[in-house]
């Protein structure tokens, strides 16, 4: 008898394909779940939904993209519907038995019945998209309270998608993802860099509660810098390719045949001039053998203007982004989403059009539910600063003191990472550095004033005031003196968990000089 295992489940519910994955809390590494019937293959389902009426069974997945040739499948199938949960914008069709929001129900429901027993599921890991995020987190809220976990918890895509291709919280990443029915391109900043915490998980629910309301972990979503897309797919060049061959005919069998032989073209491992056989159905309903190469497919998508399509959504994008003070050497990576940027013309034509800038081509399917995973290793309650800290420099441009920002109202406690700072003399032969902490007031003050006697707030408000700490300051005493100007003192900065703030102290050779603890922020 095989040993259960217990951990966290992510799933990322995709446009095309829904990804489901799982981590072992014994076990860092992730696998990808596999359901008879459902599962097209590991962890991959074909976001499908096959819904007649309430006395018959749904189908999901394989099951239900079986039913799509099926008479009444304008009515029963259903696909594509995740971009239209949230969106009041986009049109929806109305011939369909179910609504968008009730298929993702339908989806997540047969789903969660149907995921072996042999995984203990103790935290689910949910993603959610950013462009239509309210809509849908919203929609999630409601799907959760039906879900016996203990703990859910909610990622933004990108960012989920950032975290399994080591760029640094911070970056702006271009993200390309050509799925089964459409093609979409998005510029992101990451939340964090600069000081500032990196981002984190949302929890829904916590030890069986909804939290979704009161939790202080509140979800710090990826910045769209521009966006743009198209309805536009892998689906499309499925039938391109028996277009080619069988002008005007669309036989789901064909085009089963083309997505397969399109896979097998995108491997690096085929050679350009190799021709490949493919077996489709002619209007007669005789099978006749054609060949394929790399060579007739990359001629087939540039007479469909596939590139032409491309370049047009990307001219776009950048558009967009230079209105946003974004320029392309700003972008710390490419990454490539979903199996169409798989197609090695894909990878040249970005390639072209954007050189110097890292390509980062993770699984494609399952990136963002890896990361999703990643993500979450350990989510708990975190508490958030409800005041800033700041310690206080010398400018000597200026001859004043100012306060310089070490952690932000808003961020999470204790710290995961210290924040650095390296500090210069103010003098020349300086033997001995202050640190001088403060705050900032609890609440923002307002400015009340009379108008007929009647008190009115002001228009403008005033910042939240530093206070400085009645703590008395840590001295450092330097082991060489240093001149105006020059680096001699390296500080990390932390919150522990019993709110301790302390610092670690090194010279500029690395020379640890002690750790100390500057007070309790409260």
């Amino acid at each position: 008898m095989k040993e259960n295992l217990s951990g966290t489940l992510a799933i990322d519910l995709g446009n095309t394909n829904t990804v489901i994955a799982f981590q072992d809390q014994k076990n860092l590494n992730s696998v990808l779940v596999e359901i008879p019937n459902i599962t097209s293959s590991p962890g991959v389902i074909p976001t499908a939904v096959w819904f007649e009426e309430p006395s018959k069974i749904p189908k999901i997945g394989m099951s239900a993209l079986k039913m799509r040739d099926y008479s009444n499948s304008d009515l029963f199938f259903h696909s594509n519907f995740k971009r239209h949960i949230g969106n009041s914008l986009e049109k929806i069709n109305q011939k369909k038995i179910l609504k968008p929001s009730e298929c993702g129900e339908k989806f997540f429901q047969i789903l969660w019945a149907s995921i072996p027993q042999k995984y203990l599921i103790k935290r689910l890991v949910l993603t959610a998209p950013i462009d239509t995020y309210k809509g849908y987190r919203e929609w999630l809220v409601n799907l959760c309270s039906e879900i016996s976990v203990d703990e859910i918890a909610l990622v933004d895509e990108p960012t989920a998608a950032s975290l399994g291709i080591n760029v640094p919280f911070g970056s702006k990443i271009m993200t390309l993802d050509i799925g089964r029915s459409t093609v979409d391109m998005n510029i992101v900043k990451i939340e964090g860099g600069e000081g500032k915490s990196g981002p984190i998980a949302e929890l829904l629910k916590f030890k069986g509660n909804d939290v979704s309301s009161i939790s202080k972990q509140k979800i710090r979503c990826a910045e769209i810098i521009g966006k743009t897309g198209s309805k536009i797919g892998g689906k499309d060049i499925d039938q391109w390719i028996v277009d080619y061959f069988v002008p005007g005919n669309n036989y789901l069998n064909n085009l089963l045949k083309a997505e397969e032989i399109k896979c097998k073209l995108s491997s690096s491992a085929i050679k350009y001039e190799n021709k490949y056989p493919i077996k489709l159905f002619t209007e007669e309903n005789q099978e006749k053998e054609f060949y394929l190469s790399k060579e007739i497919f990359e001629r087939i998508l540039i007479e469909n203007n596939f590139l032409n399509h491309l370049n047009s959504l990307l001219k776009d994008l950048l558009n967009q982004a230079r209105g946003k003070f974004c320029k392309v050497e700003d972008l710390n990576a490419i990454v490539f989403i979903g199996g169409g940027t798989q197609i090695p013309l894909v990878k040249e034509w970005i390639t072209k059009k954007i050189s110097n800038i890292q390509i980062k081509s993770p699984p494609p399917i399952e990136s963002i539910a890896l990361g999703a995973l990643a993500m979450t290793p350990g989510v708990k309650i975190k508490d958030i600063l409800n005041k800033g800290l700041s310690i206080r420099l010398f400018n000597k441009r200026e001859q004043k003191h100012f306060w310089h920002p070490i952690f932000y109202k808003g961020q999470t406690w204790p710290t995961e990472n210290p924040f650095k700072l390296i500090l210069q003399s103010s003098k020349n032969n300086q033997k001995i550095i202050e640190i001088i902490i403060g705050e900032t007031q609890k609440e923002r003050t307002y400015d009340v004033i009379f108008k007929n006697g009647l008190p009115k707030l002001s228009e403008v408000q005033n910042e939240g005031e530093i206070i400085k700490w009645d703590k008395k300051p840590l001295k450092i005493v330097l082991k060489n003196r240093s001149n105006i100007g020059e680096d001699n003192l390296k500080l990390f900065f932390e919150i522990t968990k019993s709110a301790d703030l302390l610092v670690k102290c090194f010279d500029i050779k690395d020379e640890f000089l002690g750790e100390y603890n500057l007070g309790n922020i409260f």
